[in-house]
């Protein structure tokens, strides 16, 4: 584990490859699971949630990238915590956790604040921590293996091919809807 080795712009591809694909494995169970499609047209959540059927939510996907980005320039000043160590994934996602679902700034559902300051149900909050703590260690996980060891081609190969294709749903799906 060299972190001499990470650059920013490969830190940035790989973070960004392994946020959107679990980012849409995720987000896809969630859906299938937790009755996203009901949960959201009920009035509390109808105020607050655009419907699944939403083109916006469709295209959601197509935007994850950016969030790549922006977690990868976060990563990248902690490289020698958060690759150089054999559990640095633990500390990675302890980190997006408590940083991005947790204490985040505002008042955003299932967090400290949305908990304090929302009036939607607490249970309801709640559950959408199914979805996104397993995200955050899976990309977490994910991303420190595929950082640490680079010589796996295979996994170049396999991750990008899901990437590909997880961009390509969604905007046939736009284009022919």
């Amino acid at each position: 584990m060299n972190t001499q080795k990470i650059t920013l712009f490969g830190l940035i591809i790989k973070t960004s490859v392994v946020h959107t694909i679990t980012y849409f494995l995720m987000g896809l169970l969630a859906y299938s699971f937790l009755g996203y499609a009901e949960r959201f047209a009920q009035a509390d959540m109808a105020r607050l949630m655009r419907q699944t059927s939403d083109p916006i939510v469709m295209a959601g996907p197509l935007f994850q990238p950016l969030r790549g980005i922006i977690f990868a320039l976060a990563f990248y000043p902690l490289r020698e915590i958060l690759f150089n160590r054999k559990n640095g994934w633990l500390v990675m996602g302890w980190l997006l956790v408590a940083l991005g679902v947790f204490a985040t700034f505002g008042p955003t559902p299932g967090s400290i604040e949305g908990l304090i300051y929302t009036i939607l149900p607490i249970s309801g909050q709640l559950i959408g921590w199914l979805e996104v703590i397993p995200q955050a260690l899976l990309l977490s996980a994910i991303l420190h293996y595929w950082v640490n060891h680079p010589e796996k081609k295979w996994l170049n190969w396999v991750l990008g091919t899901a990437f590909f294709v997880m961009m390509l749903l969604p905007t046939m799906g736009l284009l022919i809807g």
